[in-house]
């Protein structure tokens, strides 16, 4: 965008293969979303094996390949599993990089369906560094008591951001079995935000949801987030449903959306 913002999503062959697929649930999230359609000018697929770049030119989008030598991203990493901890603390040590680079970003995570253009819900003001997703939202969008979600968040590139990725990915062997989210989250508790200066304003639930605490208000939610669940064929099924409830919401009479509530999300529940 004009201020060095891009929308940044990491992909790798779990996610592209199969008839219906992540990736396509993703993209239909932008499709029929409201005010989403021109943000995938700005969206970055980063790639982490061949077939989830071959596919994302294959859809004619924007593509990057993250090389790591040594390593096989290809196939699905089950949540808290050996290979899920390193691609996510891939995914930060690259995200690090991006922000080195003067780059402003949003990450979202692939099982996040974008309802709505999430811009008008993200404060513009130069003083706040991170903008970050919740699990649980405590009702205060500046207390540090809020459980951080790195699936979404949108961040500035400064030197007390890029510091602040420095140390997190640091921590990544002294980590004691935690994943990423979890250490930064710890951090936060530490007070290393207020340290650094790090400014961060934790997303109310009822605009930026997920399976674990979902929003109440079809009227006004952005973004609803596959939390909770453990594989990828339990997301897929779950977040269908979800685009499911969300065209029955837009095209119902204006006088009964109040009513609306999000189907179960059975899959998810048996995934584990």
């Amino acid at each position: 965008m004009a201020d060095k913002t891009v929308i940044l999503a990491m992909i790798n062959k779990a996610y592209v293969d199969g008839d219906k697929t992540m990736l396509d649930l993703f993209l239909d999230g932008f499709w029929l979303g409201e005010g989403t359609r021109g943000l995938l000018d700005h969206l970055l697929l980063v790639a982490v094996d061949q077939t989830s770049l071959e596919r994302c030119k294959f859809l004619h989008l924007h593509c990057y390949k993250l090389e790591t030598e040594g390593v096989d991203f290809s196939g699905e990493k089950m949540y808290l599993s050996e290979d899920f901890m390193k691609m996510m603390w891939r995914r930060t040590l690259f995200l690090g990089e991006v922000l080195k680079k003067g780059y402003n970003f949003i990450f979202t995570d692939i099982d996040i369906m974008w309802l709505r253009n999430p811009f008008p819900r993200l404060t513009l003001n130069q003083s706040v560094d991170l903008q970050i997703s919740t699990d649980d939202f405590n009702g205060d969008e500046w207390s540090e008591s809020n459980h951080i979600n790195t699936g979404f968040y949108m961040i500035k590139s400064n030197n007390k951001t890029i510091q602040l990725f420095g140390m997190w990915y640091a921590q990544r062997n002294n980590s004691n079995g935690l994943k990423e989210q979890d250490v930064l989250d710890g951090m936060q508790k530490d007070g290393v935000f207020r340290d650094l200066g790090v400014k961060a304003r934790f997303l109310d639930s009822l605009y930026f949801s997920g399976f674990c605490k979902e929003s109440k208000d079809f009227k006004v939610v952005t973004t609803v987030h596959a939390t909770c669940c453990r594989s990828i064929h339990a997301k897929v099924a779950d977040l269908t449903v979800v685009l499911h409830d969300w065209l029955r919401f837009k095209n119902s009479p204006t006088n009964e959306t109040s009513t609306f509530q999000w189907s179960s999300h059975t899959a998810c529940m048996h995934s584990w």
